[in-house]
């Protein structure tokens, strides 16, 4: 054997036995990683005194080219409170995916915020909390006040602060889906 293969025989030797040493030392798994849920549809349902509205955002394209198909089932009375609940689902999956079951589960990381547009009578309580106390809001009420007309937006935050003012501003953490819809309160 020549000297120069002999220095080729080594140089291999050496890099395998660093890929080798490199390679197995940290016996840490890594951390898991946790996907943003994909969510196409917010469904709001309100109920008061047999008077049943359903609020529907579905945007089954996500960031594609259509907007989101938006449907508002009637109008709301003045003067009643509303018990409501809000579901978001993944309809990209069959069966549909229900993310609402995770987000109540991580509620310490979620919080849902329901924001009157000018003009809107209605006001806001939640109803359900996480662990510590603070409010997740899947579960809600809403009293509508005088007759008007105006925009509802209902958004989730992923990791908003808590505890908060009830305000997107005060609370920071990131969207994970926004819906509009507008509403009438009538007499």
């Amino acid at each position: 054997m020549n000297m120069k293969t002999l220095k080729i025989n080594a140089v291999i030797l050496l890099t395998a036995l660093l890929a080798i040493g490199c390679s197995g030392d940290d016996d840490t798994p890594p951390a898991p990683v946790n996907e943003e849920e994909v969510i196409t549809t917010v469904l709001v349902n309100l109920v008061a005194e047999g008077d049943v509205i359903t609020l529907e955002s579905r945007d089954l394209d996500g960031d594609g080219p259509n907007e989101p198909v938006i449907s508002v089932s009637g109008n709301l009375i003045s003067g009643l409170t509303y018990v409501g609940s809000v579901q978001f689902l993944n309809e990209t999956e069959t069966p549909a995916d229900d993310i609402t079951l995770e987000v109540v589960e991580e509620g310490e990381e979620h919080q849902v915020f329901f924001v009157a547009g000018s003009g809107l009578q209605v006001t806001t309580t939640y109803g359900n909390n996480d662990a510590n106390g603070n409010p997740i809001g899947t579960e809600f009420s809403l009293q509508a006040g005088d007759p008007s007309e105006g925009t509802l937006t209902v958004v989730l935050r992923h990791e908003p602060m808590k505890p908060n003012d009830g305000t997107l501003a005060d609370a920071g953490g990131e969207t994970d889906v926004s819906a509009s819809f507008e509403l009438s309160v009538v007499e």
